[in-house]
This record gives C-alpha cells, structure tokens and sequence, in this order.
C-alpha cells in the first residue's frame, strides 16, 4: 500500500501529512495515526515503525491520516529540542487537520473516525482526543507523560479526563518506567472517576515500544501481536 503526502498549512507552518486509503468503495472508517518519538528522527518517511502501524490499519480497512507533527523545527533539529519546545496548543491543531482532511474526503465516514498513538503518540492522541469531541475511538499505547502539561498556559491531560468524547483503549507494558505502572493506575483511574469507557491491557515481561521490530531490545513478538488483535478489534467495534 503505497503513501501519498499531502501539505497542509498548520499555524502558518507547513505539514506533511501521510494518508493512507484501503482499496474497494468507500465510505471507510478512518484513523488518524500520532507517531512516536524514535531517537533521530528526521521524519516520517523514516520512521519505518510509523510507516508500517499505518499500512497495518490501512490493511485492516482504515483510511488513515498521520500528520508529521514536528514540522515547527528544522528536519534536521536535535530531537531533545523539539522534545523540550513541544506545545499541546499547536499539535491539537496538527491533529484537527488531519481529522478534518478524513472527514472532507468522499471516501471516508465522517461519522466513523478515532484516533491511535504510540509512545509519544499515546500522548498526543490523549490530547488530541480530549480536544476534539468529533472522535469515537481513541487507542493509546504506552503513552507517557499524560499526567504533565507540555506548553505555556497547558493544562495536564490527564485533568481533561471528562473531556474525553469516546471509548479509550489501552495498551502497557508492566516493565515500563514512562508510564510507570503507577501512572497506568491512575490514568484508568481519572477515567473511571470521569464516568469513561476504557478498556486496559498490561503486558508481563514489556518495556516501552514493545510494539517496535525495528529496536531489539525492546521488541517483545508476543505482547506486541497480541497488541495489534486487541487495537484492531476494538476499532473494528467502535468504527465498522
């Protein structure tokens, strides 16, 4: 399934966007896809992980979106800057505008879109989900620092529980220190308090990025597959 790149103008800076469509007659469910966060990046054509969750989505029978949410810096900017310099206000915004390029095209369900991250990507589709009450499904692998405000004047994620328009998948390694287990105890925790439908898996024996082949001390082939059936039945339930 080959890519085609759209550039969409986000806060007078230009962004790369990735889209994805499934073959055969639409209208088709759609995901926007947050990346995540590998040492090096340059971008998403290489991010090999990135490029293969959303061709496994789009395999699945999802029209997918997934904006290249560090298009404030240079390509060839340390990583640790934009980690440092990254606001909430501005990637809310990356995510609307791949949300509204599925929702404008003829071959995808408006009705019918969520959202899907890992790594630094969980995080961003808390934040994206919780800003955008036009999602119904929201997948978060092991998202770290939803429990911190990135950006001035930001407020915490995980505040912003109530907020949260959908049903939340999610999806941890027990071994991990960024969400910690304890930060996992109290994401399902503001959740439930806010009255949310989640659903959280915890993985024995899984680190963060469990889910990445491409990095072998972290890739864990059964926690990981096991991962992929859960997130896409769970799509399948709230979006087909």
């Amino acid at each position: 399934m080959q890519h085609k790149i759209e550039n969409l103008t986000v806060n007078n800076s230009q962004m790369e966007l990735f889209t994805f469509l499934p073959e055969g007659e639409g209208p088709h469910p759609g995901l926007v896809v947050a990346m995540h966060l590998p040492v090096g990046h340059t971008g998403i054509e290489n991010d090999k992980f990135t490029l293969d969750a959303c061709k496994r989505y789009c395999d699945a029978g999802y029209a997918i979106a997934c904006p290249f949410i560090f298009h404030y810096w240079p390509k060839e900017a340390e990583m640790k800057i934009k980690r440092d310099e990254f606001r909430d206000d501005r990637v809310i915004d990356d995510c609307k505008a791949a949300f509204d390029w599925l929702a404008k095209n003829e071959n995808v369900d408006a009705q019918r879109i969520g959202i899907v991250g890992h790594c630094w990507g969980g995080r961003v589709a808390w934040v994206s989900a919780v800003n955008n009450p036009e999602y119904r499904a929201c997948t978060i692998f092991y998202g770290g620092r939803i429990k911190l405000p990135m950006g001035e004047n930001a407020r915490k994620p995980i505040e912003l529980a109530n907020q949260m328009p959908c049903a939340v998948l999610g999806l941890f390694g027990n071994e991990d220190e960024g969400p910690s287990p304890k930060d996992v105890d109290d994401y399902t925790a503001a959740l439930s308090a806010a009255g949310i439908e989640h659903e959280f898996h915890r993985y024995d024996g899984a680190g963060h990025g469990f889910q990445d082949s491409y990095a072998e001390d972290r890739y864990n082939e059964e926690a990981s597959e096991d991962a992929w059936g859960k997130a896409i039945a769970f799509f399948n339930s709230k979006l087909k």
